[in-house]
């Protein structure tokens, strides 16, 4: 097994998740990355996890004149810089295997946040099928599934499905955003058995996305919905 992972090795050499430069075998991130990259510490907001300049503030604006669906969430990196890039090779490039980076840094830093919140499911949010279909992968289950297998949680990937070809979030403003997604998701099981559900995803902006999959959980008699995404949005 060890001559096989070698060769392979060898073939298709690990490379930095940030910049997508070779780095030696078990290493996470080049030196130089690992430096650049900074995970969002606090202040941040106590309901999205947004970084916050003024410590005195509790919560961003965003979170400050809209009402949630869920009850609080978090962000790993905000999504900038080496990031940004990062990101985009994840979600367009194929580069799955990030999803392991993202997955250590992420229970790094919030995994004690998951226990204490009890979570007992993982729930990426759906794409449409046809756009998975034409990508290959849902970059939010791959890193779900990460997620849940360092957290030793099950992900329910099948759960909810996103029912209309919705137009990119990033094209709308927040107004747009909400009348994009109405209707957009559907509960797949009769019967919920979780009480509480950790949705994740790639990238928070407004949280449309999130409150759209969460009311649909909440009706469905789930009793507590959190977040967590790889990185946060600009514009805070």
């Amino acid at each position: 097994m060890k001559i096989k992972e070698g060769l392979f090795n060898i073939v298709f050499p690990p490379r930095c998740p940030v910049c997508d430069e070779v780095i030696h075998v078990g290493k996470d991130t080049c030196e130089d990355c690992r430096k650049k990259v900074v995970c969002i510490g606090e202040p941040s907001c106590k309901k999205c996890g947004k970084p916050l300049e003024n410590q005195r503030r509790e919560y961003c604006t965003d979170c400050m004149k809209k009402k949630h669906y869920f009850s609080q969430g978090k962000a790993v990196f905000v999504y900038q810089g080496e990031i940004r890039q990062s990101m985009y090779r994840f979600k367009y490039s194929n580069k799955r295997e990030y999803a392991v980076f993202y997955a250590k840094e992420a229970v790094r830093v919030y995994g004690d946040w998951i226990r204490r919140k009890q979570i007992e499911a993982i729930v990426p949010v759906p794409m449409y099928r046809w756009k998975e279909k034409g990508r290959g992968y849902n970059q939010a289950a791959v890193f779900a599934l990460a997620l849940g297998e360092k957290m030793n949680l099950p992900v329910e990937k099948h759960m909810v499905k996103r029912i209309r070809n919705t137009t990119p979030q990033k094209e709308l403003n927040d107004v747009e955003r909400k009348a994009n997604l109405k209707k957009a998701f559907q509960l797949v099981p009769n019967i919920v058995k979780y009480r509480k559900i950790l949705i994740v995803d790639d990238i928070y902006t407004t949280g449309s996305t999130i409150d759209a999959v969460a009311e649909v959980l909440l009706q469905a008699g789930v009793d507590e919905i959190y977040f967590l995404c790889i990185s946060i949005g600009e514009g805070f």
